[in-house]
């Protein structure tokens, strides 16, 4: 059997950037001096004119993409997670949430499995942030075939949007053939009926593989892809809960703030449904390979198989 392809959504996001400049004019890119970690040197090769390196000032480069956008440009603003959404959280609240202006930021390096650059880089509190922020849309795809779509999904939508992309090469189960992909909808990629498995990002791929395996095992887990974290899927997962009876969210980020409080949150206020959220559990990640650090923080298939057959006694 052929080796599954696995591509790096960073990746993903430099290709799709370079595509949908071909595009449309008003597509602006800048960088925070890191183009060739983020991928948009992928961009900036094909538009020079177009990418605008900010250096190491990340607040400025969000008021420069404020401003970019008030002049009817589409501006994608991008740095590691940890400096997009950390560093200059002040000035996306202000500068972009507040006017509610058309600025995507594309951040990459999110989580644990950014590895042996250790906690300082790991992000794992970028999706309770950009959460908060009303109006921001939140998205995390799961491969290459979601992210390139997130892209353009990114681009067509009239409004602030999050992305999170990943520095890891990850599967890409999803056949560009017939794939749509629409901000705000999760999709299911696995029927079931004893436990519905909601899962984000490179954990996507896991709960895919922790399916199979619990069908070996007699239980019939539904795996659903919610790369939407805001808006939430509200009846997809209301749906789930309610013919699943057991919950469980799987997220490369802080179990406190992200998709597993939006699915409790949800489901606390219009159906009561056990819930065991995977994720890192209120804990700063240390410096190591990303796969180890996976298995480490219980983000790995073998974990969910773990967490469902406890949930299903």
């Amino acid at each position: 059997m052929a080796d599954v392809k696995k591509i790096a959504t960073r990746d993903s996001y430099g290709n799709a950037l370079k595509e949908l400049g071909a595009e449309h004019d008003d597509l602006i890119v800048f960088d925070a001096d890191l183009a060739g970690a983020t991928k948009t040197a992928t961009f900036q090769k094909a538009f020079p004119d177009r990418h605008f390196d900010c250096g190491i000032a990340e607040g400025n480069m969000i008021a420069a993409a404020a401003g970019a956008a008030t002049m009817g440009l589409v501006p994608f603003a991008s740095s590691f997670a940890m400096f997009a959404a950390g560093r200059a959280f002040e000035q996306v609240r202000n500068s972009i949430g507040y006017p509610h202006l058309n600025v995507k930021i594309g951040a990459t390096h999110g989580g644990i499995s950014v590895g042996e650059d250790g906690a300082s880089h790991q992000c794992c509190e970028d999706f309770a942030l950009m959460r908060s922020i009303p109006g921001m849309v939140v998205l995390c795809p799961s491969d290459d075939v979601e992210a390139r779509a997130a892209v353009r999904a990114a681009y067509e939508h009239v409004g602030p949007v999050y992305l999170r992309f990943g520095r890891l090469a990850v599967p890409v189960f999803h056949q560009e053939e017939g794939f749509s992909f629409q901000i705000g909808k999760g999709e299911v990629l696995q029927e079931g009926g004893d436990v519905a498995i909601l899962a984000t990002g490179l954990m996507v791929n896991e709960a895919l593989e922790a399916g199979k395996a619990l069908k070996e095992r007699g239980i019939s887990a539904r795996v659903i892809n919610l790369c939407t974290i805001k808006p939430l899927d509200e009846e997809l997962v209301l749906q789930a809960a309610r013919e699943c009876g057991r919950v469980i969210t799987c997220e490369e980020h802080s179990v406190i703030g992200g998709l597993g409080e939006a699915v409790c949150a949800l489901l606390s206020e219009r159906c009561p449904t056990p819930v065991r959220r995977i994720g890192v559990n209120d804990e700063f990640g240390h410096s190591g390979p990303a796969a180890d650090l996976l298995r480490q923080f219980g983000l790995c298939a073998d974990h969910i198989v773990e967490v469902a057959l406890d949930l299903c006694k």
